[in-house]
């Protein structure tokens, strides 16, 4: 192969690599729909569990940006005092967005995991441990070789507690990381934007699809946050 077919398979692969993980602007996103996506009434594993609201009086609400979404709800749904669990989209432009706008990059949408829980049987910090420990937030806008902007790293905060605890988290794990040579947190921690439910078939996906892709992956560096019980 000469040396100007590299170079125009280079150019493309920067090009598709920049514009995967370049966020649109309000103006450039996809116009989407005024229609709310249809979701189970029930989840699949805790399936005495609702998907959407009401939920049971005194819950909280968490929500995390980690990565591909199937693996990253499967990290939460199985702890103990987690109510409920579900995948969509939020951070973006686009309204009621499908997968396949999603993945273009043209709604500005991260992959999210809502995370309904009782903070009496578990502490917003050990969800952050979770989080922090099942992914590199260190990566930008990717995960592992899933690149693009809706595989950013980020928590979204639904109250100013939630804020300190994701800041003081994120400061507290830098150390640990730094010293095994990873580089800068890239998490990005903003107030909860709108949540949209995704499809269906991607809800509880990795209970449905055991043997399903997922490139979700931890650094190996343990958290120095989290305790069990208020």
């Amino acid at each position: 192969m000469s040396g100007r077919t590299w170079g125009f398979l280079l150019g493309e692969v920067t090009v598709f690599f920049d514009k995967k993980t370049r966020m649109p602007s309000a103006a450039d996103a996809l116009p989407g729909r005024g229609e709310r996506m249809a979701v189970p009434e029930h989840h699949y594993v805790n399936r005495g569990a609702r998907l959407e609201p009401p939920f049971p009086a005194g819950s909280e609400r968490a929500l995390f940006g980690m990565g591909c979404f199937w693996g990253a709800e499967k990290k939460f749904w199985s702890i103990p005092g987690v109510y409920t669990t579900a995948v969509g989209y939020a951070g973006g432009f686009t309204p009621n967005p499908t997968y396949r706008e999603v993945c273009t990059g043209m709604t500005g949408h991260n992959e999210v995991v809502l995370v309904v829980f009782d903070p009496a049987k578990v502490s917003y910090d050990t969800l952050l441990k979770t989080f922090w420990e099942s992914h590199d937030p260190t990566q930008g806008m990717r995960q592992g070789n899933d690149v693009g902007t809706q595989y950013r790293s980020g928590i979204y905060y639904f109250d100013d507690a939630q804020r300190v605890a994701a800041e003081r988290s994120r400061d507290a794990f830098q150390e640990p990381l730094s010293k095994k040579g990873y580089g800068v947190i890239t998490t990005e921690i903003i107030p909860a934007p709108e949540f949209y439910y995704a499809e269906d078939y991607h809800q509880q996906y990795l209970a449905k699809n055991p043997d399903g892709y997922c490139g979700l992956g931890g650094t190996g560096v343990s958290c120095p946050v989290g305790v069990e019980v208020h």
